[in-house]
């Protein structure tokens, strides 16, 4: 159902190096990845320090690990919005395939006709009763957007 998982991104993402393997617990430092590169991250990297976590209206969290993602994103189960600034993901990079809306644009967004929607951000919009997937760089943008999206009618 809608808005059943907002994805939060670590504040080490940004700092990534793309061949560099992270062990749970380790801490990630120099160089500057892009987010983009977690796609294509190799399997060996534990994803659980460097991917997003589901947020849902419920207390519980669950990691999102590196095939989970691969296969929502390969499958199109989820609406993905990024409601990070443009600026933001011109200098960290983006997920293929997620749409951008930044967070102050989330709730009259959300409230375009879908043509519009898809003429102004370049992707379809979400019906209610879609998984959307909000994603921004530490967790609490991404949880605004979710928030804003159940006061307009989208629900779990």
């Amino acid at each position: 159902m809608a808005l059943r998982r907002c994805w939060r991104f670590a504040g080490v993402v940004p700092r990534l190096i793309w061949t560099t393997t992270v062990l749970p617990g380790a801490s990630v430092s120099g160089g500057r990845g892009f987010v983009s590169n977690i796609i294509n991250t190799h399997p060996g990297c534990k994803i659980s320090v460097l991917l997003p976590r589901r947020f849902s209206s419920g207390s519980t969290s669950t990691e999102v690990d590196y095939e989970e993602l691969k296969k929502l994103l390969a499958a199109r189960k989820s609406v993905v919005i990024d409601v990070r600034e443009p600026w933001e993901l011109r200098e960290y990079g983006f997920i293929p395939g997620s749409i951008n809306v930044p967070l102050g644009q989330v709730n009259t967004a959300l409230q375009l006709d879908p043509d519009d929607f898809k003429e102004k951000y370049g992707g379809e919009m979400p019906q209610q009763t879609e998984n959307i997937v909000f994603t921004c760089l530490a967790g609490v943008r991404s949880k605004k957007a979710l928030n804003t999206a159940a006061s307009l009618g989208y629900n779990e």
